[in-house]
Parts: structure tokens; C-alpha cells; sequence
């Protein structure tokens, strides 16, 4: 990825809890002529050795899966908030942009082929996004009839990607002057809709 200077982002605590909650992906790997790409819901770990990995889920039926090879990076695409930034925002002449933050994992895939870790896998995801519904009686794999829970395990392919690089750009406006990048800030704010008050608060955090 291209990656401007000024807004690398080298804090890998900040680009772990960015993968965290950016957590649907975009997993591109090669079919051996071109390509191929699923979206896919992924869970970010950073294991104690401090190595970090990516644990995922898709379709018996996708065929990205049989793509994976030990001996081939796959990329994984973590895309947060993004939006359009007007010309007229700037205190001179200027052309219109778009901010966003985005990071790239690189790493080696391998199949998940372990029933217990895959049970794991899908056990943790489930409670992660369930957390704080409320609702009664919990919805979880454990109170699920186990025939049910087997049979849907039977249509999926767990996968691990062992990450070897990371590449993080926060495109925040930072080559702006600070009379023009409070402005932009400002203007954010005031459109109020979900990616622009993201973004705005993103620009805050990175330059106080």
C-alpha cells in the first residue's frame, strides 16, 4: 500500500485496536491467474509472543479457501471510516479529497482442520458481537441444539493467517496547516452523519 510519510502510523497498540474494531475484511488472495476476494467477519489476535494473527471463517462453497497456500502471503484489508473532504473547506485554491484510515496485514494462510479450535473460533465470535444485546435467554453456540451447531460447522472452513507485516495508513488531513485542518474538523462535525464524525475525531486525536 501507499503509504505518505506523514501519515504512517508505526503504534502498533493503535493499529491493534483498529483491526479489532474494523473487524470485516477483505481477504484477497491468487487462484493461480488472477485475483480473488471474499469479505469476510475476522478476529484479530495478538498472542502473548507477541506475534499477531488473523482467525476467519467462510463457506464450504467459497472457493477462496482451496486458493490458500502455506508458501503464499494472502492480504488482509482492514477499512475504517472514510469521507469526502470539499475544496472549498481550504482557505486557498485547492482540489477536493477523501480521508480514510485503512490497514493492511500480510501474512501466511493455513486451514483450520481442528473441530475443537474451529468450535473456538466461532464460539468467541458469536459472544464477541452478542455482547451487550440484552437479550434473555442469551443467544450462544452452548445453548444451541448440538445437531444443529454439526451441521452448520459442516458448511464452513475455519482459517488462521499468521501475519508477517503490517502497513497502516491514517489519511487525516495532517499535511494541512492548522488554520485549514481545524476548519476541515469543524466542517466534519457539522455534517454530522456516522463516517464524518469518525473522521473528525480521528483528525482531533492526531493532532491535539
Amino acid at each position: 500500500m501507499y503509504v505518505p510519510r506523514d501519515q504512517r502510523v508505526s503504534d502498533q497498540q493503535r493499529i491493534d485496536e483498529f483491526c479489532r474494531f474494523n473487524d470485516f475484511a477483505t481477504v484477497v488472495s491468487w487462484d493461480g491467474a488472477a485475483p480473488v476476494a471474499s469479505h469476510l467477519l475476522v478476529e484479530f489476535e495478538r498472542a502473548p509472543d507477541g506475534g499477531a494473527w488473523i482467525h476467519g471463517h467462510m463457506a464450504r462453497a467459497n472457493p477462496l479457501w482451496r486458493t490458500f497456500d502455506e508458501g503464499r502471503e494472502v492480504l488482509v484489508m482492514f477499512v475504517g471510516p472514510h469521507t469526502y473532504v470539499p475544496a472549498r473547506w481550504y482557505t486557498h485554491v485547492n482540489v477536493p479529497t477523501w480521508n480514510y484510515i485503512a490497514v493492511h496485514a500480510y501474512g501466511t494462510p493455513r486451514l483450520v482442520t481442528d473441530h475443537a479450535a474451529l468450535r473456538a473460533m466461532l464460539s468467541r465470535l458469536v459472544e464477541r458481537h452478542e455482547r451487550g444485546a440484552d437479550a434473555s435467554p442469551p443467544y450462544c453456540l452452548e445453548t444451541l441444539p448440538e445437531d444443529f451447531v454439526e451441521q452448520e460447522m459442516r458448511g464452513i472452513v475455519g482459517f488462521r493467517v499468521r501475519v508477517s507485516r503490517m502497513e497502516a495508513r491514517f489519511k487525516l488531513s495532517q499535511n494541512r496547516n492548522a488554520e485549514d485542518h481545524a476548519r476541515i474538523v469543524r466542517e466534519l462535525e457539522s455534517r454530522g452523519d456516522e463516517a464524518s464524525m469518525a473522521i473528525a475525531r480521528a483528525m482531533r486525536a492526531g493532532r491535539p
